[in-house]
């Protein structure tokens, strides 16, 4: 259940109780692919970095090690022993953007597994099985996500298609929350607006899917190759039309300047491999910009990443030489220090944004994070 606190114009304060924890909105999750955070990260570092959400991918871990024996194992809660919630997406995304082979049906998509070649059918009653086995606290309904240059009647058919779907996903998951064996029988479930880059597609599809009555909502199909202008349009345009009183999720976005943005827009979830991805290859996150620890310039400097963070890595004073040392001679210690960071300066931002709305002065204190970054 959604409670929403507090307004500021159009960006919300909100909590969302669920079966494994209340979650603070707004709030960024981080991304564990395949029920590990890229950079050799723990839940037990997750917690120490005030992680709320971990999110997983339903594609991948259906891919391997397989759903069923997740599932065996008593869940991904169980299986990561991470006992706050989880996130995990539908594999609508990467069933079209990692596979080559794929053809789209009504009843849904077959394609080739990127690991090992074998054929694969996923539908909207697949994904909600292979969710349903890995037992997440909020399950993504199975979409398509057309490309942001599709045609206009492409874009069109897709959105039916998906509307189409998402009765079916919410209809499978009744279905597999009432069974017996059933790991989380409180699955909630998100729908997905899609439309590309069209507003009137996006609000007909925002309209249409509330009155499906979902747990919550997200946009997907954004950042994936429009400007940040265009998707800052969408948002504006397309957030009215969902209900205020449900949970909005921003998929796979983004920049911390995209999240303050998107917050003033009325968006409470987030994700982004940005933070990890960029950490891997020692870019970091300050709160004065962003610095890549390859330059020269950090060969010698003792400074930790950034001066005051309370991060790990920071709080040890561990050097910016030291790191980028670590980096060149490519040891997992120097990514694993990188990422532990940035996730951390993530969950921070997103802790002074709901401080800063709980408050009353979230305009001004995005115009002075904006500044500095």
């Amino acid at each position: 259940m959604y409670r929403l606190l507090k307004q500021e114009g159009r960006a919300k304060r909100g909590e969302l109780q669920t079966v494994h924890g209340v979650i603070q909105t707004p709030v960024f999750m981080n991304v564990g692919t395949a029920a590990a955070i890229k950079g050799a990260v723990s839940t037990a570092d997750l917690e120490q970095i005030g992680t709320q959400v971990e999110l997983s991918n339903t594609y991948h871990l259906h891919v391997r090690p397989g759903d069923k024996l997740i599932k065996q194992l008593g869940g991904l809660h169980k299986f990561m022993i991470w006992d706050k919630p989880i996130l995990t997406d539908s594999g609508g995304f990467q069933v079209f953007s990692l596979a080559s082979l794929r053809k789209i049906k009504e009843e849904g998509v077959y394609f080739h597994s990127h690991v090992d070649g074998r054929k694969i059918f996923m539908g909207p009653e697949e994904s909600m099985q292979i969710q349903s086995n890995l037992a997440s606290t909020i399950a993504m309904a199975f979409d398509e996500c057309p490309s942001s240059v599709a045609d206009r009647s492409y874009v069109q058919h897709s959105v039916e298609r998906t509307t189409r779907w998402l009765e079916r996903c919410k209809k499978e998951m009744a279905r597999l929350n009432a069974l017996e064996d059933t790991i989380n029988p409180k699955q909630m479930l998100f729908g997905i607006n899609q439309g590309a880059v069209f507003d009137d597609i996006r609000i007909e599809h925002a309209k249409r899917i509330t009155e499906l009555d979902l747990d919550g909502y997200a946009l997907g199909g954004l950042a994936v190759g429009e400007t940040h202008e265009q998707m800052y349009h969408i948002i504006e345009e397309t957030v009215p039309y969902l209900p205020v009183n449900k949970p909005v999720y921003l998929m796979g976005v983004g920049t911390p300047a995209n999240i303050l943005e998107a917050v003033e827009r009325g968006v409470d979830f987030f994700d982004c491999v940005y933070p990890t991805r960029n950490g891997r290859h020692g870019h970091l996150y300050t709160n004065h910009g962003k610095i890549n620890l390859f330059n020269a310039r950090y060969e010698s400097d003792e400074r930790p990443i950034e001066e005051g963070c309370g991060c790990p890595v920071c709080r040890k004073g561990y050097s910016r030489a030291y790191i980028r040392h670590l980096l060149k001679a490519k040891e997992m210690l120097g990514m694993r220090f990188c990422v532990l960071h940035n996730l951390y300066f993530y969950n921070t931002m997103m802790t002074e944004i709901r401080e800063a709305l709980d408050q009353g002065e979230f305009a001004a204190y995005k115009k002075k994070k904006l500044e500095k970054l």
